[in-house]
């Protein structure tokens, strides 16, 4: 038994019949060898307008396929939107842009009930929340109110306006960018916002090569064209709720909350992860065994993901003179780095 095997489902007692155990075998596999398949196909997709960022691009498809949203914080110019642009258009799946500034009503976000004359009624006109695929352009450019009307959304997958509760659609995908903080007319997100993102990541500037080729490429063509779709509402749906059902084993989740029950107890941290982001961390870890073609989640999925998971939600506390500071990814790195990893089943 390899390592990895001691984390795979454990074998019922009780086993159907063989033909119907290998039907129900067959169809699990065949779940699993899907949302690998989509899911590189995806990348694919992706990577031909961002390119040499294949770990930004993945931890994006990670989000989309556990139904999460993700926050990339970096300065403008480095393909933040091209990002939103090309997955939606790999997908298949409506997308819509919001610029965030200050001067943005919470109504700009969610929409807004208009008298209809005729009918003598309120009528319910839909915002840019209601896609698939959500661009939160400078997320960070507006005020707390205004960033405050996608909690709801983010989180219920729901806009409640009026005293009406409307449904979204799924795939649901917030995909918010930010400045960072020192530059100016930001408004730092609420811890709140900030905790309903699952993952949080930068782009960075490109390596020589890459930018050297978008150089001589990018004058003549929009690499946009290039994406071809791959996959639809429907698909990511179904990819979606196979990834729900990937398994975790119980030192596995017991790493998981070993993980961000430390960073509660970190005497850097004034705030640490919450109970929220223990489910993202499982949610995220699941998608990606799933995109490994795997049906169950082992620690190294879990550790790879801790810092874009965890990190943007801890509040550091303030350090006094003469001592060093840590980044937040700093110090959920070390604590990878220090938590012991399960090896075998547990007796």
């Amino acid at each position: 038994m390899t390592s990895q095997d001691q984390f795979a489902p454990p074998v019922r007692s009780e086993e159907p019949p063989v033909r119907a155990r290998r039907a129900v075998a067959s169809t699990a596999s065949d779940r699993v060898r899907e949302v690998a398949d989509v899911a590189e196909d995806i990348c694919v997709q992706v990577s031909r307008v961002l390119v040499g960022k294949e770990d930004v691009v993945r931890l994006a498809v990670v989000c989309l396929l556990s139904e999460g949203h993700l926050l990339i914080e970096d300065v403008p110019g480095t393909g933040k939107t091209s990002l939103a642009k090309a997955l939606s258009r790999a997908v298949d799946a409506p997308v819509s842009r919001i610029q965030f500034t200050p001067d943005l009503m919470p109504s700009d976000v969610t929409g807004v009930s208009i008298y209809n004359r005729v009918t003598s009624e309120f009528e319910f006109r839909p915002g840019p929340v209601f896609a698939s695929i959500v661009v939160a352009d400078e997320i960070n450019r507006a005020s707390p109110r205004t960033q405050s009307a996608l909690l709801e959304a983010m989180e219920e997958s729901q806009v409640s306006v009026d005293g009406t509760t409307y449904p979204l659609t799924r795939p649901f995908l917030v995909l918010a960018t930010q400045n960072p903080v020192e530059m100016e007319g930001t408004f730092p997100l609420p811890e709140a916002q900030r905790d309903r993102f699952l993952a949080q990541t930068t782009i960075g500037y490109p390596d020589r090569a890459a930018e050297l080729a978008m150089l001589e490429d990018r004058h003549t063509a929009d690499p946009l064209d290039d994406v071809r779709q791959v996959a639809d509402g429907p698909l990511v749906q179904r990819l979606a709720d196979a990834v729900a059902q990937v398994h975790v084993a119980a030192q596995v989740r017991d790493y998981l909350l070993t993980l961000v029950r430390g960073t509660r107890e970190l005497p850097e941290v004034l705030l640490g992860a919450s109970p929220r982001a223990a489910l993202h961390l499982s949610r995220a870890a699941k998608a990606a065994a799933a995109m490994e073609g795997r049906d169950y989640v082992v620690p190294d999925d879990v550790a790879r993901l801790a810092v874009p998971v965890l990190a943007h939600r801890l509040l550091l506390a303030p350090v006094g003179p003469g001592r060093a500071r840590h980044t937040a990814q700093e110090l959920v790195e070390q604590l990878v780095e220090r938590t012991a990893v399960p090896r075998g089943e547990r007796r």
